[in-house]
């Protein structure tokens, strides 16, 4: 099912090594992950609404709201280097 060259591919497209002794036990992992979802689908899901979490019971939002908030200096007290009231950082745009 999975190979090393799958398992080389994935580790492309997520940017990341593979030690040469891991490639093994990626395929394995791989397969158990493909297998665990071609049985999902075969689930029969007719006439299943689909769901957004059952443990929410009411809408979560609310409206924004401008309050007045005076906390400038004590969150400045955080930053380990400042100019006046901003932050200071290192330069990281040429």
């Amino acid at each position: 099912m999975i190979d090393k060259k799958d398992v080389k591919y994935v580790a492309n497209l997520a940017k990341i090594k593979i030690a040469s002794g891991q490639e093994a036990f990626l395929e394995e992992q791989f397969s158990k992950i493909i297998g665990y979802i071609d049985k999902l689908k075969e689930l029969n899901v007719e006439g299943v609404e689909p769901s957004r979490g059952a443990h929410i019971t009411r809408d979560v939002f609310r409206e924004d709201k401008v309050v007045p908030s005076d906390c400038r200096e004590e969150i400045l007290k955080n930053s380990p280097s400042r100019e006046g009231d901003y932050f200071k950082i290192p330069k990281v745009v040429e």
